[in-house]
């Protein structure tokens, strides 16, 4: 199967969204279709043996609406101005509009008020250019629609505006009279002036894509041939050698050559935090070069930078559909012929059973109100804003959310499993304690013996005591006669005295007496810890323990957690004392210990059956299976490695606290998308009948028509508020 975005035009309502999504799924070969309104955008997933982009293209436009061609990497600079200029563009069509209306519509008001000889010639003259200047958009959309035997949101205002418009008409030329001009006028001024809030407020909504590609460069500063020149981002090739001065944005991700520097990756990950590097790490695209100048290794360019990863992703994301939006959406497939029908009905009932004076007036304002007091914008925008918003503000924070049913699920979780190599702890082991035994070797005269022996080992505790060694200022010293016991230590001389290195049973098979250090090595052992015993000619010397050592602030995420209601498990291949140390460290309660990777998913699997609602969070690597398992995988990323296609969820960053950040960001945006649906549900469901009942007018019909999609995604940007407020 193959996915693909499309730009839809034309679009206004929710009963457009349903038009497209039945167009759309109607093409052989496609799977399924999901429109989102706020954002124009379809995203198609469908078979291209039997469909492909021309085809998709020409059912949109059979359908009455238009497709925007883009170019082929969605997450260019020009992807994003154009977009810009798309959003800029509707901005200053409905300010034009309004301002239109208010000069014209102002003093159709306030002269209709007054008396005086030729009034309605003037009021005509003020209303009409309103009527098909600032009307003229839902004409069109209208008369898209009657040709395809449609309704919807334009239908409903081109049906009201004219109805007040064309009466008024009617009475001056044949009664002398021109009751409703300055209504007409206002309803659609009204309307523009909540069109232009409302495009103002959903490009803010939307401007995380926008402002995720700003952080690139324009031009990166490369060697070539010999030379140090400055070229245009898109001509960076892998293997370049980069150039990056303090101050700079880092243009494409790498690995650094020459030079340490202080980078602050915070738009990226999340993390506040400077970090520091060296020869050998990696740079992301788009972090900021705090000071220190270096050259790096281009090894990412384009599409496949982290940058352009995060994009597709908030991209994908923002096109999705939660769950919940399935009940605004089969409301709004017959929501505008319902509206028509209430319109006509109460038409007839006031005509037939309403006083019978001014019978046919009084008729006509109730059904105008009914038409445009209606809104099935907020149906439309009340889950797709809330969740562009939510979307964009997670990407900011080193979350990666894969699509709204993941945002939504998030919600519902009672139980979040951990895997600990890696993810609660660093995954490397680091030396904790170094304690010599033998009165003739000092502390550091004892870990220079141990670090000189492990020097001529490639095993991951030697390469964590030799770090250990180097970071107290300890040099290995040559040794003789090394040699390796599998799974047991190694033998060799140190200033031709024999030392051994590797586990008590290993030194006491040798004839070692390691009774002096039992107790310690217990002790050790019970704490989860690796311990190594060392012997020096045939005496015991001393013990040095190696751990895994718990991720910095990782206890803090976990109490968070739990202080938000949720069972915390760690789950892990490692012994069960061993385990146990790591999680009472961690302040975790319940351990799955012993668990080979091939069985972590039926673990999952087996809490999942006991009732729980369950997030495995894990490197998304060797946890595939287990991520894949759970109601929602949760990876931790690794900075440029983003792409892991196991998790619902991804963290940028490995800190932890990226999971409370997630299970907040997501309670919060649902509470949104709540807060969105009633409001939506409630203004549709009282409003329209009160104008049926005649006490709302048709130009307080258009004030609350226009202020009821403003809200909802005025209230859908106050989620960045909100979230903003509680971090603090």
């Amino acid at each position: 199967m193959k996915q693909e975005q499309l730009h839809i035009t034309g679009m206004t309502c929710a009963s457009c969204v349903a038009h497209v999504e039945k167009a759309l799924r109607k093409v052989p070969g496609v799977r399924d279709a999901r429109v989102n309104l706020a954002t124009a955008r379809a995203s198609v997933e469908y078979d291209p043996g039997q469909a492909n982009h021309d085809r998709l293209v020409e059912a949109v436009q059979d359908a009455g609406y238009g497709v925007e061609e883009e170019a082929e990497e969605s997450g260019s600079a020009s992807f994003a101005g154009r977009a810009a200029s798309r959003r800029a563009e509707e901005i200053a069509s409905w300010r034009r509009r309004f301002l239109v209306g208010i000069i014209l519509a102002t003093p159709a008001m306030i002269l209709s008020f007054l008396s005086f000889p030729g009034k309605g010639g003037v009021l005509f003259a003020l209303a009409t250019p309103v009527q098909f200047y600032v009307g003229w958009k839902f004409y069109q959309g209208a008369w898209k629609g009657l040709r395809r035997l449609r309704a919807n949101m334009d239908t409903l205002i081109a049906l009201g505006s004219s109805v007040a418009w064309l009466y008024s008409t009617a009475l001056m030329f044949f009664a002398g009279e021109h009751y409703y001009f300055d209504t007409a006028a206002w309803i659609l001024t009204l309307i523009a002036l909540g069109k232009w809030l409302e495009a103002r407020a959903r490009g803010g909504a939307s401007k995380a894509i926008e402002n995720l590609l700003q952080l690139q460069p324009p031009s990166a500063r490369v060697e070539r041939n010999g030379r140090e020149v400055e070229i245009p981002l898109e001509q960076v090739e892998k293997g370049d050698r980069v150039i990056i001065r303090p101050g700079e944005r880092i243009p494409v991700d790498g690995t650094i050559l020459e030079g340490t520097s202080t980078i602050d990756e915070s738009m990226i990950t999340g993390e506040s935090i400077p970090v520091d590097k060296e020869p050998g790490e990696t740079v992301i695209g788009g972090t900021i070069n705090r000071q220190g100048a270096f050259t790096f290794e281009a090894t990412r360019v384009g599409k496949e930078t982290a940058l352009q990863q995060i994009v597709r992703a908030v991209e994908q994301a923002q096109g999705s559909k939660a769950r919940i939006q399935r009940l605004a959406d089969a409301v709004s497939s017959v929501f505008v012929p319902a509206i028509i029908a209430i319109a006509l009905l109460t038409f007839l009932g006031w005509y037939v059973l309403g006083p019978a004076e001014g019978a046919l007036t009084r008729s006509l304002v109730n059904m105008v109100a009914v038409l445009i007091v209606a809104c099935p914008c907020a149906l439309g925008l009340a889950t797709p804003t809330a969740i562009m918003v939510g979307t964009g503000l997670g990407a900011e924070q080193g979350i990666l959310i894969e699509d709204a049913q993941a945002l939504e699920l998030a919600r519902k979780l009672d139980t979040l499993v951990f895997d600990k190599t890696g993810t609660l702890t660093l995954g490397e082991p680091v030396v904790t304690d170094a304690i010599p035994a033998n009165a003739q070797l000092t502390g550091e005269r004892f870990l220079r013996l141990v670090a000189s022996v492990e020097n001529a080992s490639e095993h991951p505790i030697a390469e964590a005591i030799l770090r250990y060694a180097r970071q107290q200022g300890l040099e290995p010293e040559p040794i003789s006669d090394f040699a390796a016991e599998g799974g047991k230590g190694v033998r060799a001389r140190w200033n031709s005295q024999p030392v051994l290195l590797g586990t008590r049973a290993f030194l006491e098979s040798e004839g070692v007496n390691t009774a002096s250090l039992r107790e310690r090595h217990e002790a050790l052992m019970s704490e989860g810890k690796t311990v190594i015993a060392v012997a020096l000619d045939g005496q015991p010397a001393g013990l040095v323990a190696v751990a895994d050592s718990l991720k910095p602030h990782a206890r803090q995420a976990l109490e968070q957690l739990k202080g938000l209601g949720l069972q915390v498990v760690m789950i892990t291949g490692d012994n069960q004392r061993t385990a146990e140390a790591i999680a009472r460290q961690a302040g975790i309660e319940e351990v799955l210990a012993e668990v080979l990777p091939t069985e972590k998913a039926a673990e999952v699997e087996r809490l999942q059956k006991a009732g729980r609602v369950v997030a495995m969070v894990g490197d998304g690597i060797n946890d595939a299976p287990a991520l894949a398992q759970a109601d929602i995988g949760i990876a931790l990323g690794t900075g440029t490695d983003i792409a892991i296609e196991a998790a619902d969820i991804v963290l940028i960053s490995g800190d932890l606290s990226g999971v409370v950040r997630a299970v907040n960001l997501s309670r919060a945006t649902l509470r949104k998308i709540m807060q969105n649906l009633f409001w939506a549900f409630f203004y549709n469901v009282c409003l329209v009948p009160l104008a049926a009942f005649g006490t709302i007018p048709p130009m307080a019909a258009a004030a609350a028509m226009a202020f009821s999609s403003v809200s909802v995604v005025g209230n859908s940007l106050l989620l960045r508020r909100n979230l903003e407020k509680n971090r603090k």
